[in-house]
C-alpha cells in the first residue's frame, strides 16, 4: 500500500468500522466512507437504522472525508435472503452474514462502486497474511472477537483488495482508540442478530416466509410425543431455548423434513446432542488448497459456527469429500451451517464449506 492508494471503507455506525476510519486518517490516508443499506424493504423489517446513518456521518464530517449511502436491498434480497429461505425450506440451518460478505460487502457493493477503489477496508476482526507470494486470510489478535468465520467463503481476488486494519488488535484496545479519539459511537453498544431482520426476530421472519404448520416433537430416546411445533424450520440442531417443553432440558438433535417432525433429547448430559465428525459439503479454499496431497488425517483447527474458540481437529479426503474428525465432542452439528477450517495454529483461515452429511450418535 502507498498513499496514493484509494481506500473505501464500509462504515456501519458501529465502533469498529469508525476506529477503522480514524487508523487510516493517521496513516495518512483520506478514505472515502460507504454506508450500504442491505436490510429488507419495509417499514417493519428495515434495518436501515438514521442512527446508523448519522454516526457515519458525524465520523465524516469529523475527519472530513466523504459518506455516501448506497442501497443494496434489491441485490440483498435475491441473493441472501433467497439462499436463506431456500436452505430453510430444505431443513438446513443457513448463516446469512457469511454470504452477505461475499455477496453483496465484497460482491455487489464492488460490482457498483468498489472496481473504482484499490482497496476496500472494514472493521472485521481478521487480518492480511502475505506469505510465498500470496494472501491468506488470517486470524484476529483476539481470537474471542475473530470473525474469519464470516469471511471463509470470500474469493481470492476479494481477499485480494480487502483491507482489516483493527485485526490485529484486541477489542478493548479498539473501544479505548475510540475514546480517546473523540469517535461519535465511542460508547454504541456491538450489533447482535442477522443484519436483514431489523426489528422483527428471526422466528417472525420465517413466519413471514414459510408460515406455520404444525407437527410433533418426539423424544428420539423414546419415541414418545412430547410436545407440538409450529413447523420444523423453526428449529435447529442443538437447540435449547424455544421448544416450549416442560421438564427440561430439551435438545433439538434430528429433524424429519417430509414429516414436519422434530425430534428432541432429555438432560444436560445427552450425548444424543453431541457428535464428533462431520462432511464438509464443496470446500471453499480462498487462497489454495493449501495440501499437495490429499489429507490423510491432518490437524487442522476449525469452527462450525461463529463462536469464541476454535476446536482442534482432523481432516481427511476419501470419495465422499472431506471429513472432519474431533476427539473432543461437539454440540449441535447442524446441516446448512458453514464449517471453517484453519491449520494446525489456527492462524491462516483456508476457507469453509457446507456440513452435508453428519454421522449419527
Amino acid at each position: 500500500m502507498n498513499l496514493n492508494d484509494k481506500i473505501a471503507v464500509l462504515i456501519s455506525g458501529g465502533v469498529d468500522s469508525a476506529v477503522v476510519v480514524h487508523r487510516l486518517c493517521e496513516q495518512g490516508y483520506h478514505p472515502d466512507l460507504h454506508y450500504i443499506k442491505i436490510g429488507m424493504e419495509g417499514e417493519d423489517s428495515s434495518c436501515t437504522a438514521e442512527e446508523d446513518i448519522e454516526l457515519s456521518r458525524a465520523t465524516a464530517r469529523k475527519y472530513g472525508l466523504s459518506l455516501t449511502v448506497t442501497d443494496l436491498q434489491q441485490e440483498y434480497w435475491e441473493r441472501v435472503v433467497g439462499y436463506a429461505i431456500e436452505r430453510v425450506k430444505k431443513g438446513l440451518t443457513p448463516n446469512p452474514d457469511v454470504m452477505c460478505n461475499r455477496l453483496i460487502k465484497f460482491g455487489a457493493f464492488h460490482e457498483k462502486i468498489g472496481h473504482q477503489y484499490d482497496y476496500v477496508a472494514t472493521g472485521h476482526y481478521a487480518t492480511r497474511i502475505d506469505e510465498g507470494g500470496k494472501v491468506w486470510l488470517g486470524t484476529a489478535a483476539d481470537s474471542v472477537k475473530d470473525q474469519t468465520d464470516f469471511l471463509a467463503q470470500l474469493t481470492y481476488e476479494q481477499l485480494q483488495h480487502s483491507l482489516f486494519p483493527i485485526g490485529h488488535l484486541p477489542k478493548e484496545e479498539v473501544r479505548r482508540i475510540a475514546q480517546e479519539a473523540h469517535l461519535p459511537s465511542a460508547k454504541r453498544k456491538d450489533s447482535q442478530g442477522i443484519c436483514f431482520l431489523g426489528k422483527i426476530n428471526y422466528n417472525q421472519f420465517l413466519a413471514k416466509f414459510m408460515g406455520e404448520q404444525e407437527g410433533r416433537v418426539i423424544d428420539i430416546e423414546t419415541g414418545k410425543i412430547v410436545g407440538t411445533h409450529k413447523g420444523f424450520w423453526f428449529h435447529t440442531i442443538g437447540q435449547r431455548k424455544g421448544l416450549g417443553l416442560s421438564g427440561g432440558p430439551w435438545f433439538v438433535v434430528k429433524k424429519n423434513v417430509k414429516k414436519n417432525i422434530v425430534f428432541v433429547a432429555h438432560g444436560w448430559d445427552t450425548q444424543l446432542q453431541y457428535g464428533h465428525d462431520f462432511r464438509l459439503a464443496d470446500l471453499h479454499f480462498i487462497t489454495e488448497n493449501p495440501w499437495q496431497e490429499p489429507p490423510h488425517e491432518l490437524p487442522i483447527q476449525f469452527k462450525i459456527r461463529h463462536v469464541d474458540h476454535f476446536l482442534p481437529g482432523l481432516i481427511t479426503l476419501d470419495e465422499h469429500g472431506y471429513h472432519i474428525h474431533s476427539d473432543q465432542p461437539i454440540q449441535g452439528i447442524a446441516p446448512g451451517q458453514f464449517g471453517c477450517v484453519y491449520d494446525a495454529e489456527a492462524r491462516i483461515c483456508y476457507g469453509s464449506g457446507e456440513i452435508s452429511i453428519y454421522r449419527d450418535r
